[in-house]
């Protein structure tokens, strides 16, 4: 019980910390900003839905993906962790991640027919960081039963609502988060994924290498 609530907690915390849904509403509301109200709710809507489906996609059929590609799970996982860690340092120094949203990206978006698509879901919401927290922490839940297995896509679709929900009240948090405050929350939950990458390293050269610690695993 005490290992399945720890992973309860890693899986809800990295997952919602690499979405990051509060970036994802300030994104959100720099590229709606001359709509409609009732387009940008359905923006809202739209974004989250598909990032949902995509992270459940890579959730679910994550593993067999990477057997497809022939890429061993504790690669994965290092190279995930590797991943994470910079997106947890650019976090810490208040930069925006180059795996979620880029300036091109931004300015093309804003001239798209569809931003719930691109950049919105991809790669704001559902980008490479939550998709391999989701593969990496599938895999863990696999040996713990099938409880473990249901707290990914949970985690998953938690991250989502409160982004959602975050979007469509974007108006009200605009006005009431300043700058300075949104960094200071921004490098905690930079700090908070750090250490949730190098946790991710450790396991992933532990079990790729089990000489490192005398045989055990």
């Amino acid at each position: 019980m005490v290992d399945l609530l720890s992973f309860a907690l890693l899986s809800f915390s990295s997952i919602i910390i690499v979405v990051n849904p509060l970036a994802a509403t300030l994104i959100f509301v720099s590229l709606t900003g001359t709509m409609d109200r009732t387009t940008q709710l359905k923006v809202a809507r739209d974004s989250s839905e598909f990032a949902l489906i995509i992270l459940l996609i890579f959730t679910i059929a994550g593993g067999w993906i990477l057997q497809l590609f022939g890429i061993s799970i504790e690669a994965f996982r290092i190279a995930g962790g590797l991943l994470l860690f910079g997106i947890g340092m650019d976090m810490v120094y208040a930069k925006t991640s180059r795996t979620q949203m880029t300036a091109t990206e931004k300015y093309e978006g804003q001239d798209a027919d569809d931003i719930a698509v691109m950049p919105l879901a991809i790669p704001m919401i559902a980008g490479p960081g939550a998709i391999t927290s989701a593969i990496v922490l599938m895999n863990e839940a696999v040996g713990m039963g099938i409880v473990a297995i249901a707290i990914v896509p949970v985690a998953a679709a938690t991250a989502i609502g409160i982004t959602y929900y975050m979007m469509r009240h974007s108006d009200v948090i605009v006005r009431r988060i300043g700058q300075r405050e949104y960094r200071a929350v921004n490098r905690l939950m930079g700090m908070l994924l750090i250490a949730i990458a190098v946790q991710f390293i450790i396991i992933g050269l532990r079990t790729a290498f089990p000489v490192l610690t005398g045989g055990l695993t």
